[in-house]
């Protein structure tokens, strides 16, 4: 199940916020093809936000195609973003893992490597 993390202070539309966090779910294969997603109820339970915002988000995940809502069941995942490299046991992923040891090993602080990740990153895509 996803769990939900809300950041007021982002500057992103709450529902962005949702819609990008159930993106990661798909993409890091937490959740897949028939699973159900958290009913808007217990999305609010959990964050404070409002149900609309939850439903406003729910419906971009299905005009992607990546989820489908079935009356009086919930919304189901359609579709998987998966891909081989991002699962929990992908040497990729352990490489990965390694190096952010070695980066908190040298003292680096999450935003250290998100500027520096972020900057690879651009560089390279």
């Amino acid at each position: 199940m996803i769990d939900f993390r809300i950041d007021r202070r982002s500057g992103v539309a709450t529902y962005l916020q949702l819609v990008n966090q159930v993106k990661q779910a798909l993409r890091l294969g937490l959740v897949g093809p028939g699973d159900r997603l958290p009913t808007a109820k217990d999305v609010v339970a959990r964050t404070g936000i409002n149900p609309n915002t939850v439903l406003k988000a729910y419906r971009e995940l299905e005009r992607e195609g990546l989820v489908e809502p079935r009356p009086g069941l919930g919304t189901f995942v359609r579709r998987s973003l998966a891909t081989p490299g991002v699962a929990e046991d992908s040497p990729l992923r352990g490489d990965l893992l390694e190096w952010m040891d070695r980066a908190r090993q040298l003292g680096m602080g999450r935003e250290d490597v998100e500027a520096l990740f972020r900057a690879v990153l651009d560089q390279r895509f």
